[in-house]
């Protein structure tokens, strides 16, 4: 009888339990869902105010949803910038930007993780130290080593500065540390050259690392505005999406089209999204490698 009383009765530290669930797990639940409701939301308005009318998007107290949903706005974002040009502009420079910053940044990273050469604690310090200046620091700079080149006004211009990252060789050494040096011995043992073995061999062993790379270079080069507008000086042929994009913020002022705005700023993020989405399951799986390497 003692026992079984003793088993019935409530544990005096058990934790109190919600439909199933603990109370620590309903909070984490609720703050996850609350941080996630806070980050989603502006994408989340910035899509409907595209698809409301002028009046809705002037309206006070502002109205949530669009009564009648349209895509006027998408359509007059054509008559007020180049938008197809603007799109290819900045997939040149996001495209050949990231391409370069993978090819680069494993074959630095290889040469960082695997070779054993005089200088190279001090040559990766120094490179580590180079992620951590404000990038306005070397806009001047530069800004002049283009113009010696003779790529200002040019989306060559924008492109060549960026062709590798120190983010990117610090991510792939890292990685590439944890490839078996026995797995590259075997290979330049049946006569694989340097580059077939990063690019055979190495490169399919850290591929969450690779797409997770190519995720961050494609949308910081999409993204990025400073740099862009210094080097192509006006030369709104070469002017990438995010850049005409401020073409639409001087039209909203006078004809108060913030639905406009909206719209395309919703057109500009679709490709990071899209990019976002395919790479979705590397990028965490990396995300993971990393926290578990410490």
């Amino acid at each position: 009888m003692t026992t079984t009383l003793a088993t019935t009765e409530p544990r005096s530290n058990e934790r109190p339990r919600w439909n199933g669930i603990s109370l620590s797990k309903a909070i984490i639940f609720t703050l996850i869902i609350l941080a996630s409701v806070v980050a989603a939301f502006p994408l989340v308005w910035m899509v409907l105010t595209s698809l409301k009318t002028p009046q809705e998007t002037m309206a006070v107290p502002p109205v949530w949803f669009p009564a009648t949903p349209n895509l006027d706005a998408y359509r007059q974002v054509a008559d007020v910038i180049s938008v197809g040009r603007s799109f290819i502009n900045s997939a040149i420079i996001a495209v050949f930007t990231t391409g370069a910053i993978l090819v680069t940044s494993l074959m630095a990273g290889y040469a960082f993780a695997k070779y054993q050469f005089k200088g190279r604690n001090v040559l990766f310090s120094v490179l580590i130290a180079t992620m951590f200046l404000p990038p306005i620091v070397t806009l001047i700079p530069l800004y002049r080593i283009v113009g010696y080149l003779g790529l200002n006004a040019s989306l060559a211009g924008v492109i060549v500065p960026n062709l590798a990252n120190a983010f990117g060789i610090f991510l792939m050494r890292q990685f590439i540390k944890g490839v078996p040096d026995e797995l590259i011995d075997a290979a330049r043992m049946d006569g694989a050259s340097e580059l077939k073995i990063v690019f055979q061999i190495v490169a399919p062993s850290v591929m969450p690392a690779i797409a997770a790379l190519a995720l961050f270079a494609f949308v910081y080069h999409w993204n990025s505005y400073l740099w862009p507008l210094t080097v192509l000086q006006g030369n709104t042929d070469q002017y990438p999406i995010v850049i005409s994009l401020s073409r639409l913020l001087s039209y909203n002022r006078g004809a108060m089209n913030t639905g406009l705005v909206m719209a395309g700023a919703t057109l500009a993020v679709l490709p990071p999204l899209i990019l976002f989405v395919f790479l979705q399951r590397f990028f965490v799986d990396s995300i993971v490698a990393t926290g578990v390497k410490g």
